[in-house]
């Protein structure tokens, strides 16, 4: 094993130092730190022995810092002043007022809930970093599973026993249709009623549970749907409905704000539900920053 690097001096050492160079005055300074005079020059002695360097010139009337002893202020003062940041610094962390999370979305969380979690979060609590990344439902489990993420919005298919979970948001998707949609006008639709229109999904991998209950809402009403795309990120289904590719399912939550191209509609009968959680690893138990995000996120 190498040897563990010894320092040729003390923190101590740079303490008193500092103290005599910001005052220029030894009584001054001692009397500053609480330690006689003597006490004091002899660590100044010890530090200036151990770097092999003067750093102070000292007469009867003054006391005035050598091209040494400046350089050893300039790279000092940042250490020590972090160093002195640092209890104040941990009890920040440890009161969740500070810290670093990484959290992972699917689209349907970014058009629904989470904007108004990230903006209360940040109200709250400016000093914790978020690192957002949007990310597919089941890259979001292998990631909370390899300790990756710090939680996720994802839906809640194929959960495993070491992720605990808060449901946020359970809806029947209606449909997006273009807007010169034969269907776009109809008050009351059904799945039947779009037998013969393409419709653009997405990879039945990235969630295999929405997939299946679509197919199933699809097979309740008799009706093969027509895939025309698997497209990924999920918002990228709107464009092509807007492009006239095909129609996609969405919830009402995320059909507050479309473009006029497109129309959403409600559907009457068998329809896919959108299920919507936040989730983290069971163990190790939340820190002070995730707890206080996930307060945030589970609402009052």
């Amino acid at each position: 094993m190498p040897r563990e690097y010894q320092y040729p001096f003390e923190l101590r050492h740079l303490v008193y130092f500092r103290e005599v160079a910001r005052r220029l005055h030894f009584t001054a300074a001692a009397e500053a730190l609480g330690v006689a005079q003597p006490a004091l020059s002899r660590q100044i002695a010890q530090l200036e022995a151990a770097l092999g360097a003067s750093l102070l010139n000292r007469t009867r009337r003054r006391v005035e810092l050598t091209p040494a002893g400046k350089l050893l202020l300039e790279r000092a003062e940042p250490l020590l002043r972090a160093l002195h940041a640092i209890p104040r610094e941990l009890r920040a962390m440890a009161g969740g007022e500070v810290g670093h999370l990484r959290v992972a979305f699917t689209g349907l969380a970014m058009a629904t809930v989470l904007p108004g979690i990230l903006r209360e979060f940040h109200r709250k609590y400016p000093g914790i970093k978020l690192e957002l990344n949007e990310s597919p439902t089941s890259a979001q489990l292998a990631a909370l599973e390899a300790g990756e993420l710090a939680c996720g919005f994802f839906h809640p298919d194929a959960l495993t026993p070491t992720l605990q979970t808060r449901t946020l948001l359970r809806e029947k998707n209606g449909v997006l249709l273009p807007a010169d949609h034969p269907r776009a006008k109809a008050r009351a639709l059904r799945l039947r009623d779009l037998a013969d229109t393409p419709f653009v999904l997405f990879p039945r991998s990235h969630n295999p549970g929405f997939y299946d209950r679509v197919l199933a809402a699809f097979d309740a009403v008799g009706v093969t749907p027509r895939i025309a795309e698997e497209v990924w990120p999920r918002a990228n289904a709107t464009g092509l409905v807007r492009a006239g590719v095909g129609v996609t399912f969405m919830t009402p939550s995320e059909a507050r704000y479309l473009p006029p191209e497109v129309k959403f509609r409600q559907l009457a009968g068998p329809a896919p539900e959108s299920r919507l959680v936040v989730g983290w690893r069971a163990v190790p138990p939340p820190d002070a920053a995730l707890a206080a995000f996930l307060a945030v996120a589970s609402g009052p």
